[in-house]
C-alpha cells in the first residue's frame, strides 16, 4: 500500500508514519516543519521505504507531487495546530483553507481515499446529535479561530464527496496524548510531567474545572488505519477519543501523585477571554460510529498514558532535548 501523510512530521503523524511501515506501506510524508520536525521520524529514516519531502500543504504542486501515485493519504496538517490565541477574532486565519483545497483538488484529480483529521473542538453539539456522523454546528456557533478552520475543512470535503465523489472520510481528535507531544500543540499533560519530575509547581488555568477525554496516540493511529480502508466510512465524521473524563485539577493532583513529585498545584489565571459553554460541554466525544465501523476501543488508561510520556520527558532530556519547552535541572534526573 503507498500512502502519502501530509502534516506527517508532527506528534500524530511520526506515530501513524512509523505504523504504517510496520504493517508493510510505502510511507512519503510531506511537512513544512512548522509545528512538527524532522527529529520526530528518526525512527523511519533509513526504511527504504520511507520518503520526506519538505513543503507546505499550500503548494499545490508539491501535494499533487506526493499525491500522484498514491492508494491513500492522510491530511494530518490541520490537526496539529497551536493552542488557539484567545485574543485574535473567530476567523481570523485563513491558511487552513488554502491547504486542504489543494489536499481535496489532488486526491479528486488522482481518485485517491483521503482522510481528513480534524479537532474535536469543531463540536458544538450534543453528542447524540454528533453521532449521526454529519457535520454539525452551525455557523452561528461560537468557536475558537482554529475550530472556524477545522470546520471550513470538514464543510468542504464533505461537499466534495457529496457534488464530488470524493473518496473521503473525517476524523475528530479528541485530545490525543503521548510521547513527541509539546504544549503548544495541545499537550497539557507533558507540561505537567516536565515539572512535576523537576518538582516544579504546577500550573492549571482558570479555575481547574476544564475536564477532557485524554486518549493515548498509539490507541488512535490504528484506528485511523481502519478508518480510511472502511468504505461504509466514507463521507462521515467519526469521533476518536478517550472514554475517562478527567479535569486539569484532577490531572495535576494525580500527575503528582503518580510520579511521586513535591511539586505544588498553583491555579493561575489563564489569561484570556471567558471560556464558551462549549468549551466544556464539547470535552467528551462520542465514538459510537468508529466502534462500530472501526472496532475502535481505547485500552490505555490515564496512568499509562502519564508514565509513557515520563519516559519520554526523561529520554528526551538525557539526549540534551529540552521536552515541553523547557529545559529539566540535572537533579530532577537523580535518584
Amino acid at each position: 500500500m503507498r500512502t502519502t501523510i501530509v502534516g506527517g512530521a508532527g506528534f500524530i503523524g511520526s506515530h501513524l508514519a512509523e505504523y504504517l511501515l510496520g504493517a508493510g506501506d510505502t510511507v512519503t510524508v510531506l511537512d513544512d516543519f512548522s509545528s512538527g520536525t524532522p527529529q520526530n521520524l528518526k525512527g523511519c529514516r533509513g526504511n527504504p521505504a520511507f520518503t520526506l519531502h519538505e513543503g507546505s500543504s499550500r503548494d499545490g504542486t508539491a501535494v499533487r507531487r506526493v499525491v500522484d501515485g498514491a492508494d491513500r493519504v492522510f491530511h494530518l496538517a490541520g490537526a496539529s495546530r497551536p493552542e488557539p490565541d484567545r485574543d485574535r477574532p473567530p476567523g481570523s486565519s485563513h491558511t487552513g483553507g488554502q491547504g486542504i483545497r489543494a489536499v481535496l483538488d489532488a486526491c479528486l484529480a488522482a481518485d485517491t481515499e483521503l482522510l481528513l483529521a480534524s479537532s474535536g473542538r469543531v463540536a458544538g453539539t450534543a453528542a447524540a446529535e454528533r453521532s449521526s456522523g454529519l457535520p454539525s454546528g452551525g455557523p452561528s456557533t461560537q468557536r475558537r479561530d482554529d475550530a472556524v478552520v477545522s470546520s471550513s475543512e470538514e464543510a468542504l470535503a464533505y461537499a466534495h464527496w457529496h457534488t464530488d465523489g470524493l473518496k473521503v472520510s473525517i476524523v475528530r481528535l479528541f485530545t490525543v496524548a503521548g510521547p513527541r507531544q509539546t504544549r503548544r500543540y495541545g499537550g497539557i499533560i507533558p507540561e505537567l510531567v516536565a515539572c512535576a519530575l523537576r518538582n516544579d509547581p504546577l500550573l492549571v488555568p482558570g479555575d481547574g474545572r476544564r475536564a477532557r477525554c485524554y486518549s493515548y496516540v498509539g490507541d488512535i493511529v490504528p484506528a485511523m488505519a481502519r478508518i480510511i480502508a472502511e468504505p461504509a466510512a466514507r463521507g462521515l465524521v467519526l469521533d476518536l477519543g478517550g472514554v475517562q473524563e478527567v479535569s486539569d485539577l484532577a490531572l495535576a493532583h494525580r500527575t503528582v501523585q503518580l510520579l511521586g513529585s513535591r511539586s505544588r498545584i498553583t491555579l493561575v489565571p489563564d489569561g484570556g477571554s471567558p471560556r464558551t459553554a462549549e468549551d466544556t460541554r464539547c470535552g467528551a466525544p462520542d465514538c459510537t460510529l468508529a466502534r462500530r465501523l472501526a472496532r475502535f476501543n481505547p485500552a490505555c488508561s490515564l496512568d499509562t498514558i502519564i508514565l509513557k510520556v515520563a519516559k519520554d520527558v526523561l529520554s528526551a532530556a538525557a539526549n540534551g532535548v529540552h521536552a515541553a519547552g523547557v529545559p529539566l535541572r540535572e537533579p530532577a534526573l537523580e535518584g
